[in-house]
């Protein structure tokens, strides 16, 4: 089957819901997710899409994900979550941790949220950007299984690792950085060794430790972490905030995201929301647009996350071109739902 399917956002998140549902995933689960599958639809970030919905529906059946975990949550502290995702997927869990610390943060200035016995949470910034709407600066982390050796090395020992940052403004996010520890998401390699699509040279690393194009190999290799040695600082810092802060699996010990062997990965995901007003007073909201004029006056140059803000709103007045064959093996696993 050939050619695209034009959907709404409201369409993308019912046909995930409901392959999920089928699957074996409670109803609140693969709600959290299918909405989270939408928006990287709608900002044009296909691998954490509809693409990955027969993956998330496979992990469910062999039991790499509880499709039926409801999460718990504890006030450790004052100003400290930590969820347990009980080896469900992560935006359930990470939904029912919001609940909390956005009030918390509010309260208290400052409030943190730790997850552990989680999964792939997709897009990070998705989650960071929430808190931001909550007018909260909204700081997340999230580990992944090991595949970035360290420079001079050839053993992976950290994960993509990205980390977000989302800045409130007037409705959406003023800034959103959301980025990984190596040079493209691991996703990116996926999709290509499925289509049979070289990769440009510097994304990933062949098993002997030189320089691929063919996705495949790379996969059997390492990712390529950004900026070389500072790349890797960046998945250490995320290692110690998603894993070892959250008392989630190093990435050395998780199973991988990809495939059905070894069972839960077990990562984890961490979350720092601040409140402005607790520390900048009134001043701050100005700052940033001040520090947003300096980048948007200079001709061609855009700010973190504002492309996908352009996406979004291509996505709402045209639609969601998704491909009729993706469509029709969703649709297949959904059961008719």
């Amino acid at each position: 089957m050939s050619g695209t399917i034009t959907m709404t956002a409201s369409e993308v998140e019912d046909l995930a819901s409901g392959a999920l549902v089928a699957a074996g995933t409670r109803e609140a689960s693969a709600r959290a997710l299918a909405r989270a599958v939408a928006a990287a639809e709608r900002e044009g970030i296909r691998s954490h899409g509809l693409m990955y919905v027969p993956t998330y529906c496979e992990h469910v059946t062999c039991g790499k994900v509880d499709g039926q975990a409801v999460p718990e949550v504890a006030k450790t502290a004052p100003g400290a979550l930590r969820a347990d995702a009980r080896n469900g997927f992560a935006h359930p869990a990470i939904d029912a941790g919001f609940e909390q610390l956005v009030p918390l943060a509010r309260s208290q200035g400052v409030a943190a949220l730790s997850v552990h016995n989680s999964y792939n949470c997709g897009v990070l910034g998705y989650h960071a950007a929430r808190l931001a709407e909550a007018g909260l600066v909204g700081l997340g982390f999230t580990n992944a299984p090991a595949s970035i050796a360290p420079v001079g090395g050839r053993k992976p020992v950290v994960g993509t690792n990205p980390f977000a940052l989302a800045v409130p403004g007037e409705g959406a996010p003023a800034l959103l950085i959301d980025q990984s520890a190596s040079v493209i998401a691991k996703s990116e390699l996926m999709v290509r060794a499925r289509t049979g699509e070289p990769i440009p040279e510097g994304w990933a690393l062949g098993p002997d430790g030189e320089p691929t194009t063919d996705p495949a190999v790379g996969l059997k290799g390492t990712m390529a972490p950004s900026g070389g040695y500072k790349g890797f600082g960046v998945g250490l810092l995320v290692e110690v905030m998603a894993a070892a802060l959250s008392g989630a699996n190093l990435g050395i010990h998780a199973s991988p995201f990809s495939g059905t062997a070894g069972g839960p990965p077990g990562t984890g995901q961490f979350f720092l929301a601040i409140s402005p007003a607790a520390f900048a007073g009134d001043g701050f909201g100005a700052r940033i647009a001040d520090l947003c004029a300096a980048i948007t006056a200079q001709e061609g140059a855009h700010l973190p996350g504002q492309r996908r803000a352009a996406n979004r709103a291509r996505s709402d007045a045209d639609g969601i071109p998704v491909p009729a064959d993706l469509h029709a093996r969703i649709a297949e696993l959904a059961g008719g739902r």
